[in-house]
């Protein structure tokens, strides 16, 4: 059963989330790590995957449809969300949404080495992580 769930949810994700944080041309990928359902929080799963931006990348203004915690595995990527200002985090800085923040801005900070992220979702049970913003 687990490993339907994390087929659904991996399908899901490729299905909602992946155009939305890809860009036209963009070679940036997102790795599904893992999906699991939190014990203790009814109704609520978590998602962990990692996010590879190529040099000077970037991904359109979208909402992330959970909470959102990001950790910065290696390179630089600027984050901004509506109404805050840019923050540059650099390997090993942190940053975190709320599933009410528009993210404004999410790119590499840099036009000459890859970035990658890990990203922590706590979401509802099968809702998407990734929204669009019109």
């Amino acid at each position: 059963m687990t490993n339907i769930r994390l087929a659904l949810c991996t399908f899901i994700f490729v299905s909602f989330a992946l155009p939305i944080l890809s860009s036209a041309g963009a070679a940036h990928s997102v790795t599904l790590l893992k999906s699991q359902d939190l014990s203790g929080l009814k109704g609520k799963e978590g998602v962990l995957v990692t996010v590879s931006y190529a040099p000077g990348e970037s991904s359109p203004m979208h909402r992330h449809n959970a909470h959102t915690f990001v950790y910065v595995l290696e390179g630089s990527i600027v984050m901004q969300v509506k109404g805050g200002k840019p923050v540059t985090l650099n390997r090993g800085d942190t940053f975190y949404e709320s599933p009410e923040d528009i993210h404004s801005v999410s790119k590499n900070a840099s036009d000459s080495h890859n970035a990658r992220f890990l990203v922590f979702f706590v979401k509802a049970k099968g809702a998407p992580s990734v929204l669009p913003v019109k």
